[in-house]
């Protein structure tokens, strides 16, 4: 498990809304609804208003979103991405160590949106580097500065009040739409229990044929 650092205390605090919202999740049990567009989305592929939406909600802290972007995103966005065959949308949804997670998040969306995905993708990388002892401050902070910001940049980023309260508010509306762990993926409002190249080829295709 990668350790826990301290970024600030603005990042321990949408940190332990993370943390709350996520029991709450839990506790709720509900059946996912999730929407195909919200507000501060990032997304790759088709423009908004696609046929097809294929949303991942996944923190930058999960091992096995970290396998996902790994072993089946590069063949899932050739198939459906680079294609404009469907809108691939990311949602953050920080999981422990949040405090981690919540600057990370906050890193990538500093960094812009063209190069957010860049940013998310290093990270997730990095997860090797936690496991063999290496501080996340030290790695969040290299990929930070590779994606072209300071020092200063990077401390004011996860100190910005307004960032986090937005962050607060996506966390809310995937705990809203059901989200209890990540990665989680929605196809069309409609979450997907297999989340391998086969298993969401045959849900996205069939939304396609339709």
């Amino acid at each position: 498990m990668a350790p826990t650092f301290k970024f600030s205390a603005m990042s321990r605090r949408a940190a332990l809304t993370a943390a709350a919202l996520a029991a709450m999740a839990t506790v709720a049990g509900c059946s996912p609804k999730g929407a195909t567009s919200a507000e501060g989305d990032m997304a790759k592929g088709a423009a908004e208003g696609a046929k097809v939406t294929v949303v991942e909600y996944a923190s930058i802290t999960c091992g096995a979103c970290a396998a996902w972007n790994e072993q089946v995103w590069p063949e899932f966005k050739t198939k459906y991405v680079d294609n404009n065959k469907v809108r691939f949308v990311f949602r953050e949804f920080p999981t422990p160590p949040q405090d981690v997670a919540v600057a990370g998040f906050l890193i990538a969306r500093c960094a812009g949106e063209d190069k957010y995905f860049d940013v998310i993708h290093d990270i997730m990388a990095a997860q090797r580097e936690w496991q063999a002892g290496v501080s996340p401050r030290v790695t969040l902070n290299r990929i930070g500065q590779a994606a072209g910001l300071s020092t200063e940049q990077i401390d004011a980023c996860v100190r910005d009040k307004d960032a986090i309260a937005a962050m607060e508010e996506r966390i809310r509306a995937g705990v809203s739409a059901g989200v209890q762990g990540t990665p989680t993926f929605m196809v069309n409002g409609v979450k997907v229990n297999d989340p391998s190249l086969a298993g969401l080829s045959a849900v996205i295709d069939a939304e396609l044929a339709k």
